[in-house]
């Protein structure tokens, strides 16, 4: 049975050949009838073309629009209706933490950035897997639904209950789960399988970043605090920092820092003679941090104007915690080393198979 289209083609065309003539009535050699053959047989099949896109432009102009392409990948097209999908979820979260409709606007253009980035990432990997070959039998989601269950102390119906909340048939999660599967298996095959993380590697880590392992300072401080006022002009400003000095000039001449703290100190810790704990230098704000790294312990600093108000800090000691040995945190340094390099070789990989790759967003 012949389609519309090449009905329409060979009426043409019957046409064009029959108005040369019957076979018997033909003039001229067998080159030029052969000629005006093809050249019919041409017209016939532009023609019937001509038809077939005009018809197709009325029924398009007919018709409302509801779906249209938003990105072209290799041989396969998103739609837009598949971005609305992905993004719907987080829409409805995003309407009801009530930003400004500007700012609101400006947050959904990134949202719809962001995934249709991530949907052309994932064509270029479903691409990929399907090339190579590679499965997930229902046995291995089946699998993976258990594992999943028994982390979070889930039964079946909590389990699907929590899939309703997120908008979920059973059916619709396993398919999204085996995707995950598949696109995991690919990571497997193209990058994971080739990452080696050496004992060399690991050594140079360790004593690279020796503070993350202990061995690093941590300071025992105190402070007395002297609050400026809200709003306050510069006169008060004066009369609360000559107040400081005249307490820094008491440390000076080797007054107790506690005691000072207990008497002139506006903090809630006061009474603890202004106690702070211990810090690592790398938790406490720059401007402090810098002051601070050049104490010894029973030292203080000159008064700071700080958010707080004028404030001078106290070293009572420095301590010097002893790393843990290489051999504690191996499989840690290991662990950290492999999936930074996963990371960063998944991210290499991708970005080299979209360079590969036809990939064209429509505005």
């Amino acid at each position: 049975m012949k389609t519309d289209s090449l009905k329409i083609i060979d009426f043409i065309f019957s046409i064009c050949f029959f108005s040369i003539g019957p076979a018997g009535q033909r003039r001229g050699s067998y080159m030029t009838r052969k000629r005006a053959f093809s050249g019919c047989r041409a017209i016939a099949l532009a023609l019937g073309i001509c038809l077939l896109l005009c018809a197709a432009a009325a029924r398009i102009a007919s018709a409302d629009v509801v779906d249209r392409i938003v990105a072209v990948v290799n041989d396969d097209i998103i739609l837009l209706s598949d971005l609305k999908e992905r993004l719907r979820p987080y829409i409805e979260k995003l309407e009801a933490m009530g930003y400004p409709p500007e700012q609101e606007q400006q947050m959904l253009e990134k949202m719809k950035k962001d995934f249709l980035d991530r949907l052309i990432e994932e064509r270029l990997t479903d691409q990929q897997v399907k090339s190579k070959g590679i499965s997930v039998s229902e046995n291995e989601v089946d699998m993976t639904i258990e594992r999943l269950k028994q982390m979070q102390s889930l039964t079946d119906e909590a389990f699907e209950k929590g899939l309703e909340s997120e908008g979920l048939t059973m059916e619709q999660y396993r398919k999204q789960l085996r995707e995950q599967l598949l696109r995991s298996k690919l990571l497997d095959y193209e990058v994971k399988s080739k990452i080696v993380v050496t004992e060399e590697d690991i050594q140079k880590y360790y004593e690279k970043n020796i503070e993350e392992f202990g061995g690093e300072k941590k300071y025992h401080l105190r402070n007395i605090v002297m609050r400026v006022p809200p709003f306050a002009d510069e006169d008060e400003k004066l009369a609360v920092r000559r107040r400081m000095e005249a307490v820094y000039q008491k440390l000076q001449q080797g007054a107790d820092f506690a005691e000072m703290s207990r008497r002139y100190s506006e903090s809630s810790l006061a009474a603890d003679g202004g106690d702070l704990g211990f810090f690592k230098l790398t938790e406490m704000a720059p401007e402090f941090r810098r002051v601070l790294a050049e104490k010894n312990a029973g030292s203080f600093t000159p008064i700071l104007d700080t958010s707080q108000g004028y404030q001078i800090f106290y070293v009572e000691e420095i301590v010097t915690t002893t790393p843990k040995a290489l051999e504690e945190v191996r499989a840690e340094i290991q662990n950290r080393l492999y999936q930074q390099r996963v990371d960063e070789g998944f991210d290499a990989w991708l970005e080299d198979l979209r360079s590969r790759s036809y990939v064209k967003v429509i505005q």
